[in-house]
């Protein structure tokens, strides 16, 4: 095993999946030890793990171990998402409306129920408007006493300076290949070649990695959107293709959403000491039915991620041939899709550097026109008919 590996191997109890970002769990048991700050500013690129970072944080905070200890009722409750002290918030709209910020502040005031920490998670706090800014900044400022609120974005420049100023900043980075890959050895039982697979070709995104490693039609989707524009000529096909995409992601963000209810389900009934098979009782059937309201309530969003990841695997793609054609057939450089080379390579061939560049930029655009709440059909079929390769097209 390398020292890399060695050195960034999963710590224990809640923090254990936070691979790679020792300094960060570091800051963070500091805080449990000590009087936490009221209010942090999580960034970190995707696939840092900012929400996983955040709920670790809220469930060491309030551990009956008093360590984050991953075993305790608490611990299990808010990892599972079922505390009632701990919210993790997020909007399926462009941004967070002010009716629901305002709502957040009230919560804020009341006595943590269970726990001695009340803990409010907003993710994507980048999608706070100024006016709603506005609303949550008296709140950070005048703090009830035993509330702490965490927000995540991407960067701290992606959140006022108002807001900024006043929070305590944990920056995470995206994790090494090698975690990732030891992570899936120790916790997922796979063999080190299955491990070093899907870390690559998630791009060091635990979460993705574990799905690809866990999932053999997560995999073939995979598979079949990245061929996608191997396959594309015409514009006939690139219609029929954006339509594929679409379906894909719609499909991916089923199964997703269908196994993280069986997960926090399953967590729960052990949390409360149910055996898998038994009936709820009825005094206990509100938990489980706020779970499958949570479900429902994200899968607007759940489509809008998988179409979001799925544009990320394709400029995997597209940077894999920019690559081919900057280092030449033999380059040394290694691909996101190595196991893809020799059809990149002749894709690659197809291709002008400037014209990747342009497939990349329609990526891109592609995104921007999803995060703004264009219907995903139209957004796909323009970016289709961009990564059409002129040479093909012009045949």
């Amino acid at each position: 095993m390398s020292e890399q590996v060695e050195a960034d191997a999963p710590s224990s109890g809640v923090f254990g999946e936070l691979v790679g970002q020792e300094k960060v769990v570091e800051q963070l048991q500091t805080a449990v030890a000590s009087t936490p700050a009221h209010a942090w500013l999580f960034t970190g690129p995707p696939g840092s793990g900012r929400s996983n970072a955040a709920r670790a944080f809220a469930a060491a905070l309030n551990c009956e171990a008093g360590d984050g200890c991953g075993a305790c009722r608490t611990c299990e409750l808010i990892l599972s998402g079922t505390h009632p002290a701990v919210s993790m918030v997020s909007t399926e709209n462009v941004t967070y409306r002010i009716e629901d910020v305002r709502e957040l502040v009230t919560t804020a005031q009341d006595r943590p129920q269970g726990a001695e920490w009340r803990v409010i998670v907003i993710e994507d706090a980048d999608r706070m408007t100024e006016r709603a800014t506005n609303v949550l900044l008296k709140a950070i400022e005048e703090p009830p006493p035993r509330t702490i609120w965490v927000l995540c974005a991407p960067s701290p420049a992606d959140v006022l300076i108002t807001i900024r100023s006043r929070c305590r900043l944990v920056s995470l980075r995206i994790p090494p290949a090698e975690a990732v890959a030891q992570l899936l050895i120790e916790r997922d039982g796979l063999n080190p070649e299955q491990a070093a697979f899907a870390a690559r070709v998630s791009q060091n995104h635990v979460g993705v990695a574990r799905r690809l490693a866990r999932d053999p039609e997560a995999r073939r989707r995979r598979e079949h959107v990245v061929s996608l524009p191997l396959r594309v000529g015409s514009a006939s096909t690139a219609v029929l293709a954006a339509g594929e995409l679409v379906s894909i992601a719609q499909t991916e963000a089923e199964a997703e959403s269908d196994a993280r209810l069986s997960d926090e389900t399953a967590s729960l009934r052990r949390s409360l000491g149910l055996d898998p098979e038994e009936k709820v009782p009825p005094k206990l059937r509100g938990q489980f039915k706020r779970l499958e309201e949570d479900s429902t309530r994200r899968a607007k969003r759940s489509v809008h991620d998988a179409l979001d990841r799925t544009l990320i695997d394709l400029t995997a793609v597209f940077r894999d041939v920019l690559a081919v054609k900057l280092g030449g057939e033999n380059g040394a450089m290694e691909l996101i899709n190595d196991h893809l080379r020799e059809q990149l390579i002749d894709y690659a061939d197809r291709l002008t550097s400037e014209q990747t560049l342009e497939c990349l930029k329609a990526l891109n655009a592609a995104r921007d026109r999803i995060s703004r709440n264009v219907p995903p059909q139209l957004a796909m079929e323009a970016m289709m008919m961009q990564l059409i390769p002129r040479k093909a097209s012009n045949a």
